[in-house]
């Protein structure tokens, strides 16, 4: 894992981070969010994930999406 040293700086009253070259994110925007061990994860915005990795993937045939569930009668319930 690379590691490299950043700068922090006040930009008015908000803290910024000057990232390294070598870690510079696509852009102009990201998502921050902190971990439950106190770090922080910071991530572009953008096509990520699940939703890129399928993009360009083809619709599934329709009878793939959901087969027809049985209507079951409702059990009775004692009182």
């Amino acid at each position: 894992m690379d590691v490299k040293t950043a700068s922090l700086f006040r930009n008015g009253r908000s803290q910024a981070l000057r990232i390294p070259r070598e870690f510079e994110l696509p852009g102009s925007s990201v998502s921050i969010r902190r971990l439950p061990n106190g770090h922080l994860e910071i991530s572009p915005l953008g096509e990520t994930g699940l939703l890129a990795a399928f993009k360009d993937e083809p619709p599934l045939p329709e009878e793939h999406w959901m087969e027809a569930i049985q209507d079951l009668p409702a059990e009775p319930v004692d009182p």
